[in-house]
């Protein structure tokens, strides 16, 4: 089978509707690969859970807290942009798979970028989540309150100060995204890193040095760390977390860097990262100790091609990456899109379990059709019996609590096998 891979050096633009240009789809090179074909298995029901959200008495932590036992009171921290108040509710507890165990379906869903802008989304997609009971990881660029009168606050690497590939927020946006982080964390989400200014290309992620990319990430958290400051606003409350906590991993823009990105992340205590163009549905490994979660090859038209799980993939490959295309093809864009989610679902669901990851960008292209094919297939697998739907924290979590072993027979699996699981989990 071939693959037609729409994205990796793509370009998003806007604070409310990014313009992506063609040439920046057009620059991820095709591959050919082959890959086995779904393999559906009669029993689809888990011999037991994966864990427990956190509250039910269940499964242990993965690893010691970071910060100091909370005696109940909220620590305001810094200018007061952010705040300590005790460890994040409702988060999955992971165990380790008891002998013979099927291992749970986890499946990300992440959105690069987190904005409530004109359309919404941000907010569309946490009242989703808690519907569906399921937890999703929010990249947030941290540009993105960042004041656009104080631009110049911002140093990109090898750029002048205050430039940046995207818009900056409005200030009326920059208000109502703090208070979607805000519910966002309390219903057990993840907030993660999209890093500032979405260079990509020449002088982008994938040229920068060590240092360079440990500059992004301090002014990151420096502007997250210090809205209040840069904002003036005095009548909204501080984040309910230490951000310097509560991020674990980020996804580089246009997936470029991943490298030097890697050594950079390291000092910060990061756990993973989900900056890689695109894998095979198979179980995670480590790379320079950090857990490595990539966009993943889905079957594509029936199986005829492979494609990455991204939105920008599909609109490559169905509108050339024009993000209004012909709108007498919206609907079956939508089902095709639709198909190859569920086809790299049910690969692993009936198959060997591997996780499944979803990028997406809070956009409207080919008039939303992306975000409504994703509506359906947060309903669809997120009430499956045997499916966590999980943040990249969490599955990073769960995974650390495996032993060493079952992991390694796990990534021995095609994605398609569906194995005595009495042999694997031992």
């Amino acid at each position: 089978m071939s693959t037609r891979n729409g994205h990796r050096r793509a370009r998003p633009a806007r604070t409310n509707r990014r313009n992506i240009t063609l040439a920046a789809l057009l620059a991820l090179a095709s591959v050919t690969v082959t890959f086995l074909a779904v393999s559906r298995h009669d029993d689809t029901t888990p011999t037991a859970s994966a864990g427990a959200r956190q509250g039910d008495g269940k499964g242990a932590a993965a690893k010691p807290s970071q910060t100091p036992k909370w005696d109940g009171k909220t620590k305001i921290l810094g200018d007061g942009s952010t705040s300590y108040t005790g460890p994040q509710k409702g988060e999955l507890k992971p165990v380790p798979l008891k002998p013979g165990e099927k291992p749970p379906q986890f499946v990300v869903f992440s959105w690069d970028g987190a904005l409530e802008g004109s359309d919404h989304l941000f907010s569309h997609y946490r009242e989703m989540a808690k519907e569906y009971d399921a937890h999703m990881t929010f990249f947030l660029t941290g540009i993105y309150l960042l004041p656009k009168s104080k631009k110049d606050l911002y140093h990109g690497p090898m750029h002048s100060p205050g430039d940046a590939a995207i818009d900056y927020a409005t200030d009326e946006h920059i208000r109502e995204t703090l208070e979607q982080l805000r519910q966002a964390y309390a219903e057990g989400n993840e907030i993660g890193t999209h890093f500032n200014g979405h260079f990509c290309g020449a002088k982008g992620g994938g040229d920068w040095s060590v240092d360079e990319w440990k500059s992004e990430i301090d002014q990151f958290y420096s502007f997250v760390q210090n809205w209040k400051t840069s904002t003036g606003y005095k009548d909204i409350p501080a984040l309910p977390f230490d951000f310097k906590d509560e991020v674990t991993g980020g996804r580089a823009p246009c997936l470029e860097g991943q490298p030097n990105l890697l050594k950079a992340m390291k000092s910060y205590g990061w756990r993973y990262d989900a900056s890689s163009p695109g894998d095979f549905q198979i179980w995670p490994v480590k790379k320079n100790g950090i857990w490595d979660f990539p966009l993943q090859m889905l079957p594509y038209e029936g199986g005829k091609y492979q494609g990455l799980s991204m939105d920008f993939n599909f609109l490559y490959n169905q509108s050339g990456g024009e993000t209004k295309g012909d709108p007498a093809k919206y609907a079956e864009w939508e089902q095709t899109t639709v198909d190859s989610y569920m086809a790299g679902f049910n690969r692993v669901y009936y198959g060997s379990r591997a996780p499944l990851f979803i990028g997406n960008h809070f956009e409207d292209w080919n008039g939303g059709i992306y975000m409504k094919a994703i509506d359906q297939v947060v309903k669809n697998v997120c009430s499956k019996k045997g499916v966590q739907c999980v943040s990249f924290k969490e599955l990073a979590d769960w995974l650390d609590v495996q032993k060493p072993g079952t992991l390694e027979r796990l990534r021995s699996l095609d994605p398609a096998q569906s194995p005595d699981w009495s042999t694997v989990v031992k």
